[in-house]
């Protein structure tokens, strides 16, 4: 039973490319899946290719010429000790299903070239107690890495300093939402105001999702290179904020 809002059945799509034969003002080139993202284990990409491979092949008989197949569907990585494939095990697997297919194929790895590239750096302001609990307030919020707040995602927290005493808290963000955290009831070093704390694997859908929201403008993008690093996107004031506005006479 179709569950998403993406994509057709396999039944209704044959039928759809079947009707295209005779159209002249579209030129159907390939066929693309997608089965979701940070997929960590290889089950669901070999269901997935056995069908594709099985599809591709009915609508050959069919009269459908192909020149390509969009293999999409996220290889995961470790937010959290979990074991992925490895990049080659999932090409072996591509490459064993569709190289007597006679079509280039496509491959949309972004999350494992980037997730584990990207880290939110942010400072911590404050620490507050609500009797028994405990809070660790930074000035990141839900608008500069939305994936905790939006999927519940575990994203490790490392102290820049090294410190071996740790402390269970929440670690939250300055925005006026009860959504706007990193962690609950995790154990981190203990950190004082103005001690930096890198939140990891912030590469993949961190500044892609990030926002104004609460009127907070978007931190600086830094591209470091061994010891070498330089500002790709400089952050954002309160003057782009409020740019794009017009005064009406």
């Amino acid at each position: 039973m179709q569950k998403h809002k993406f994509g057709v059945s396999l039944p209704e799509a044959r039928e759809l490319y079947r009707n295209t034969r005779g159209l002249a003002n579209i030129e159907v080139v390939g066929v693309q899946c997608h089965l979701g993202s940070q997929i960590t284990e290889m089950g669901p990409f070999e269901e997935a290719l056995r069908s594709l491979r099985q599809f591709v092949l009915e609508l050959k008989s069919d009269g459908v010429a192909l020149k390509y197949l969009d293999f999409g569907g996220g290889l995961g990585i470790s937010y959290n000790h979990e074991e992925p494939p490895s990049p080659e095990v999932y090409a072996r697997a591509v490459a064993k299903a569709t190289k007597d297919l006679g079509l280039t194929i496509v491959l949309e790895p972004g999350r494992v070239i980037v997730g584990n590239a990207g880290i939110l750096l942010t400072r911590v302001l404050l620490k507050k107690n609500q009797g028994a609990k405990k809070f660790l307030v930074v000035d990141a919020g839900m608008n500069d890495l939305i994936r905790p707040a939006l999927y519940g995602s575990h994203h490790q927290l490392w102290p820049i300093r090294d410190q071996t005493e740790k402390e269970t808290v929440d670690v939250v963000g300055p925005v006026c939402e009860s959504a706007d955290f990193f962690a609950k009831e995790r154990e981190v070093a203990v950190l004082e105001p103005g001690e930096l704390l890198a939140v990891m694997s912030a590469g993949a859908y961190g500044f892609s999702l990030s926002s104004n929201y609460n009127s907070r403008p978007r931190a600086a993008e830094v591209l470091v290179i061994g010891k070498t690093y330089q500002v790709i996107r400089r952050r954002e004031t309160y003057e782009d904020l409020v740019r794009l506005e017009q005064n009406k006479d």
